[in-house]
């Protein structure tokens, strides 16, 4: 018996990395697991459907019940469809993890309209069409009096929150994400969802990349922070029934630390109570910035 028994999870951009960590860990837990993956280059290119059947295949190995599915999770018909499959394959949905994503990194004054178009689609719209789908159905339980345990856990990044030198797109597109999650949770919570997310930090191929020296593999025998399976236990924890009265929260996750991310909140603030001249303003934002805290670094900077 595991904390998931029973529960029937969607794990988007599962084939490989953090996802395949998510879809096995959760096998371990007991749930049924929809393994989606379009199996494409970091970049969205080369798509092939190996890498989610070899999860599906681990997972049945293992004793587990698992299907593929290579809709594509930033369309808004087949993103239903993935919702329907877990329907049809397993009699139910709990669980969506909506973790698939690409990188086009490039200094923002390079960067072209196609990599924003493409950043943009696969991280927003592939976390709003599952997760939109998924509260529909839940929504239709709720309404027929049946009990509704939902879960939707979204993917965003330190870069989203902090920002990241030469990843404008996709800080902005992991930024959306975090906003996106207080707002189903605020909408959600009364039919019995949570929305969390988590930002996590990992050795991924967009990471191994990018940050090639923090993500080496470290000597035998010594801790390895940057696996990626680090990051599933906290994953497969929100997306049980224990996690009920968690919502609306974004997690650091790295090696063996899980924090809370504390994001905007209202800092100081001047009342006139009457309309500003432009000269005043600029002694007025200096007190202001005296007193409030510092944001942390970009990363990269």
């Amino acid at each position: 018996m595991g904390i998931c028994d029973g529960r029937v999870v969607i794990v988007t951009g599962a084939g490989r990395g953090i996802g395949r960590e998510h879809a096995l860990e959760f096998a371990r837990q007991g749930a049924k697991v929809v393994v989606n993956d379009l199996g494409v280059a970091p970049d969205g290119t080369d798509p092939s459907n190996t890498p989610a059947n070899q999860v599906v295949t681990e997972i049945i190995e293992m004793g587990g019940e698992a299907v593929a599915s290579d809709h594509d999770v930033a369309n808004w018909e087949q993103a239903g469809a993935m919702v329907q499959l877990a329907h049809d394959s397993f009699g139910s949905l709990e669980v969506v993890v909506n973790n698939a994503g690409i990188v086009r990194d490039r200094m923002f004054v390079n960067s072209e309209e196609s990599e924003w178009e493409a950043v943009l689609r696969v991280h927003v719209m592939g976390h709003a069409a599952p997760a939109r789908h998924a509260a529909a159905y839940w929504r239709v339980k709720s309404k027929a009096g049946e009990p509704v345990s939902g879960r939707i856990i979204n993917t965003s990044s330190g870069a989203g929150l902090m920002g990241s030198i030469a990843q404008a797109a996709y800080s902005a597109a992991k930024g959306a994400i975090a906003s996106l999650t207080l707002v189903q949770a605020a909408e959600l919570g009364r039919i019995g969802v949570t929305s969390n997310a988590i930002a996590p930090a990992a050795r991924t191929r967009m990471t191994e990349a990018a940050f090639a020296e923090m993500m080496a593999t470290p000597e035998e025998g010594a801790f390895d922070a940057m696996d990626p399976a680090n990051v599933s236990p906290l994953v497969a924890w929100l997306g049980s029934e224990a996690s009920a009265d968690v919502t609306g929260r974004v997690f650091e996750v790295e090696g063996g630390i899980i924090g809370i991310a504390e994001g905007f909140r209202h800092g100081p603030r001047v009342d006139k109570g009457a309309r500003w001249d432009p000269a005043e303003v600029g002694a007025v934002v200096a007190d202001l910035l005296r007193e409030a805290t510092a944001p942390t670094p970009v990363y990269g900077t």
